[in-house]
């Protein structure tokens, strides 16, 4: 008897055990959720009377080319086996420029900056590679529509799109013979679009974006290189993670 009224105030133990557990854990949901609805400051809560807004950007980009085949590279593609684009990493830097329409649409601009490289790779039938590279400095200027969430204290989401209007500053007019620079026009059109996140904090507004940008001009020139006549289009494509200040 002793053993069986020993496990009944085991079993009672274990009870109270979870009883105590469970209301030390709501307890505790009480007491966080009275820390966190305490009161939060709403930074620049007359943001939106000012109606145009300035500030500075840096920005990561990733780009290459996008290429269509040629002609001859169908028919002849016994001397290049293979032509890649990988994606490459430049650097971009710029000024902020935003346009207050009403309480859901904006009208940006981010004149910037931008160092790219993009590349070309060629691998040939008898076991030998080519790479040929477009560097280059770009005055972009882009002209967007943005839409934007509703504000919840100090944050909000958004998107937009439209498209940038691109030009090469260091552009050499010819290149030497054989050499493995990659000829390419040197302005572009590209369609844009994106998302992303406003923080307003005490004297700024931090957004950090995503976006998305797809070439709409044919770029491909003739040169002098035989490799040049395995193409008959290029267009560019790239993906940058902007970090704003306004």
């Amino acid at each position: 008897m002793r053993s069986s009224y020993f496990r009944y105030l085991f079993d009672l133990c274990w009870q109270k055990i979870i009883f105590a557990a469970l209301l030390v854990c709501v307890l505790a949901h009480q007491n966080s959720f009275s820390q966190s609805a305490k009161y939060i400051p709403k930074h620049q809560q007359h943001y939106e009377d000012k109606a145009i807004h300035y500030g500075f950007l840096f920005a990561l980009p990733y780009t290459r080319f996008r290429f269509t085949h040629s002609e001859h590279y169908v028919t002849n593609g016994d001397s290049i086996n293979l032509i890649t684009a990988p994606s490459v990493a430049g650097f971009r830097m710029g000024l902020v420029g935003n346009l207050y329409l009403n309480e859901r649409w904006d009208i940006r601009t981010t004149p910037s900056v931008s160092l790219y490289d993009r590349v070309l790779e060629y691998q040939f039938a008898n076991g030998k590679s080519r790479r040929e590279l477009r560097e280059a400095t770009w005055i972009e200027l882009p002209i967007l529509l943005k839409y934007k969430s509703k504000r919840r204290m100090n944050s909000r989401m958004y998107m937009l799109g439209g498209i940038t209007l691109g030009t090469e500053t260091n552009v050499r007019r010819r290149s030497q013979p054989g050499s493995e620079r990659l000829n390419a026009k040197s302005y572009d059109v590209t369609l844009d679009y994106g998302f992303g996140f406003e923080q307003f904090l005490a004297y700024t507004k931090f957004s950090p974006e995503l976006r998305f940008s797809h070439g709409l001009v044919n770029m491909y020139e003739a040169g002098d290189a035989p490799t040049s006549i395995s193409l008959r289009r290029l267009t560019t494509h790239t993906i940058t993670l902007y970090l704003m200040f306004e």
